[in-house]
């Protein structure tokens, strides 16, 4: 029964999966890269989180605002009370007596507002709008991460699309051959070699294209996952793995990485805060004045007695164990290290953008190269097939003339994948992935 319930339960949590995936993505669907990015940003759960971070830290603005505003509290009690005896030695001897006893209501409204605290609450408000800052930078770095991964999978499932196409082309063009030595093996024209050396390069070009096609769906899967639908339907994606030559130079991606990077800006506004929170620290050597003000009602029975009071209170720490020195020390030190954390990241950047830049141009430089090794391969096949038909060549020319092929084939179409996985790190590194 219990092994029932708990299929149930996952049949109906897995329904629930793929009836929202479906609500995105209809099966058979053609979705572009920009479709595919769209519906990341709306699903993936990483920008959920950072999302509900960000306004995690709008109510910590809210609540370092409190402090500005009165703070008003409205107590009511009850107690009944039976005091000590008098007359007797034993001083700790409590009355049994009822008739000893009273009751005592009481019921207050008070009023407490903070008139001036030499900049605490001002510092912790700023601190929480730079830690609010930080949290929307951090937002956009998730963003820009998300979709770089979206791009990879992307393009990878491209890659693996027609690395598929290829392979089964080699299966067509290793079947003809078998037909054709076949043939000639029938007629006498060339010996029975020739027919299992065809047979061999078959079963090796089927399978390869086995474990393309397992490839492709592993991509599939991968996409699926960076948008944020693991259970999507089947659907199929824009082609748009040609080559469009991107110009920019090093200084310009440098200069552009460091201005529009949001990580580097988040962790330029938690050193604004950590700046922040040495003045916050520093407010505990100085005083504090409120103003207090309260309205009472007390007495053993009802109606109750009434009374008031106000007035305005001075506190200044006069000793505290070091606190506020241990405090303003520990500020400093965070301050320090977000500094430290800063020119780290900076560094790294300047790395990540000079690595991005060179895959790029490496890519560039191949994708003519490996585009013109294609022609030459097409023709050594056209060649050795015109030489084997004739009856002069050999399967041994074949079989290298199509595993050149296809070699160059591949090594164009990892160019080709490559060159935008560089340009889409480049553009990440950069800050502009949107």
């Amino acid at each position: 029964m219990k092994t029932a319930i708990i299929a149930i339960i996952f049949f109906a949590i897995f329904s629930a999966g793929s009836s929202e995936a479906e609500d995105v993505i209809k099966e058979g669907d053609l979705l572009g890269l920009e479709r595919c990015i769209e519906i990341a940003l709306m699903k993936h759960p990483n920008i959920l989180a950072a999302t509900y971070t960000v306004s995690v830290n709008q109510s910590r603005v809210g609540q370092a605002n409190a402090d500005y505003y009165p703070q008003i509290d409205l107590n009511a009690g009850y107690s009944k009370t039976s005091p000590v005896t008098g007359g007797s030695s034993d001083s700790s001897r409590v009355s049994s007596g009822s008739g000893n006893s009273f009751d005592q209501y009481t019921s207050r409204v008070s009023l407490r507002q903070n008139i001036y605290d030499f900049g605490k609450t001002s510092s912790q408000v700023s601190i929480q709008r730079l830690n609010l800052g930080s949290a929307r930078s951090d937002l956009e770095n998730v963003k820009e991460q998300t979709v770089l991964n979206v791009r990879q999978a992307y393009y990878a499932v491209l890659k693996a699309k027609k690395d598929r196409v290829v392979a089964e082309e080699t299966v067509k063009q290793f079947e003809m051959h078998l037909e054709q030595a076949r043939g000639f093996y029938e007629v006498g024209a060339r010996p029975k070699f020739d027919v299992t050396k065809a047979e061999v390069d078959l079963s090796n070009a089927r399978l390869n294209l086995i474990q393309t096609v397992n490839s492709l769906r592993v991509s599939f899967a991968t996409l699926n996952n960076s948008i944020g639908l693991p259970e999507a339907p089947e659907y199929d994606i824009v082609d748009n793995l040609a080559f469009q030559q991107y110009e920019i130079t090093i200084d310009e991606a440098l200069r552009r990485a460091y201005m529009n990077r949001p990580d580097l800006a988040s962790l330029a506004l938690r050193r604004q805060a950590s700046e922040k929170s040495i003045e916050l620290a520093k407010t505990g050597y100085y005083p504090a004045l409120t103003g207090n003000a309260s309205y009472n009602w007390a007495a053993e029975k009802f109606p109750l007695d009434e009374g008031w009071d106000a007035g305005v209170e001075l506190s200044f720490p006069l000793f505290s164990g070091f606190l506020t020195t241990h405090q303003v020390a520990e500020a400093k030190a965070s301050l320090n290290a977000v500094a430290a954390n800063e020119e780290f990241l900076r560094q790294n950047i300047s790395l990540e953008v000079r690595q991005a830049y060179l895959n790029l141009k490496n890519a560039e430089e191949r994708i003519p190269a490996a585009e013109l090794t294609v022609r030459q391969a097409e023709e050594n096949l056209e060649l050795a097939n015109g030489r084997y038909s004739a009856g002069v060549g050999n399967p041994i020319e074949v079989t290298d003339a199509q595993v050149g092929l296809t070699s160059a084939k591949t090594a164009y179409i990892q160019a080709l994948y490559d060159y935008k996985i560089s340009l889409a790190s480049l553009e990440k590194a950069m800050g502009e992935t949107r």
